[in-house]
């Protein structure tokens, strides 16, 4: 795996709203996939933080989520200001 496909795994995974289904597709790893590769790639402080955001949040899981939801990111988060 290229650093370039590391760090944008690294990066879906802290969105909120990037499901680990969508990993799965892109890249082939399933949740517990993803969590061996996070505690591996992070420091132990930042995989704490990060395990701790995403428990239970319903939007990294596409069972979970509200249907509502339909974007991998918030409405505003990439607009100009």
């Amino acid at each position: 795996m290229s650093p370039a496909d590391e760090s944008r795994i690294i990066e879906m995974a802290w969105e909120d709203r990037t499901p680990f289904e969508a990993i799965f597709q892109l890249y082939g790893m399933s949740e517990p996939d993803v969590i061996r590769f996070m505690r591996r790639s992070l420091k132990p402080g930042s995989f704490r933080l990060w395990r701790a955001r995403v428990s239970g949040r319903a939007t990294k899981h596409l069972k979970l989520r509200n249907p509502d939801v339909s974007r991998g990111y918030c409405s505003t988060q990439y607009k100009q200001r």
